[in-house]
């Protein structure tokens, strides 16, 4: 009897370890690395990002996977089952744990300023919906910009974002522009286009989503980062403690695939304190 207590303590004591938190919680992480130790802190926003990054965590899973690809001024990339295992001159990137996580973009409020947690993903063409890897995050590492290069950005995702929601609407009214071609007139056609594009960007001057916050611009012209991604990759949390760490890795000698030549592995990864209140988390 005693010994069947036992054990049924020993289990509720394991299964305490893995259970879902709340949907608040900010779980601070530490990442053991032969370069030094990262500590991060998840957002509580993306919560499928954070509770699948737990539960691989708590698996034991990333303990010995390598950071596999790096690159100095942009971001250091790990998580690649078959990292652990590979050999010196082996290509990575391509290993997963079998399932994706759908996008949580929690954006403008999380962007890829310096030091940034995100969750890489397939190209566009193959995964439209952006959806993250199960396993493979990045830390951004990136660098400094000039005011007047992150207005040239602006214009570029003006210029992107009206197209977009050009050719969306078209697709709304696609029956009315093919009775327009079918009558052949060409003037109602051109007075419909450009209908549909002043209410294109009346739309955008509504909510100009093209533009950096006043905070994205700060950071961004300050403390670094790689703008071109934000709103295309979810960012899950960011490095409170251990950006010099980051920058060592980013600058690591690299072979084809940007793989580093010496093994960067993160050796022990855990989480240091289970819960903290997001006011706490942001201090």
């Amino acid at each position: 009897m005693k010994k069947t207590f036992f054990f049924i303590l020993v289990l509720l004591a394991s299964l305490s370890k893995t259970h879902a938190i709340s949907n608040d919680a900010t779980p601070i992480v530490a990442l053991e690395t032969t370069y030094g130790r990262i500590t991060l802190k998840l957002y509580p926003e993306t919560t499928k990002h954070r509770d699948n990054f737990l539960k691989l965590l708590n698996q034991g899973f990333y303990n010995g996977v390598l950071f596999h690809r790096v690159i100095a001024n942009f971001m250091v990339q790990t998580g690649d089952p078959k990292s652990k295992t590979a050999v010196g001159n082996a290509t990575l990137g391509a290993g997963n744990v079998g399932y994706t996580i759908p996008a949580e973009f929690v954006y403008p409020q999380y962007y890829h300023k310096r030091g940034a947690l995100a969750a890489a993903r397939e190209s566009d063409k193959r995964n439209p919906l952006k959806a993250s890897s199960g396993s493979q995050f990045y830390i951004v590492q990136g660098r400094v910009f000039a005011a007047e290069e992150l207005q040239e950005m602006e214009k570029t995702n003006y210029l992107n974002l009206t197209e977009k929601l050009y050719q969306e609407t078209v697709k709304t009214n696609q029956v009315q522009f093919n009775k327009l071609k079918i009558e052949n007139n060409p003037a109602k056609l051109d007075a419909m286009r450009d209908s549909l594009l002043n209410e294109v960007r009346n739309m955008i001057i509504k909510n100009p989503t093209y533009k950096f916050t006043e905070q994205q611009r700060k950071d961004y012209t300050t403390i670094g980062g790689t703008p071109h991604l934000d709103g295309n990759y979810t960012v899950f949390g960011e490095v409170i403690e251990g950006l010099d760490v980051v920058e060592k890795i980013s600058k690591a000698q690299t072979a084809e695939n940007n793989r580093p030549v010496e093994n960067i592995v993160v050796i022990k990864a855990e989480v240091i304190k289970e819960v903290v209140s997001n006011k706490q988390s942001n201090k």
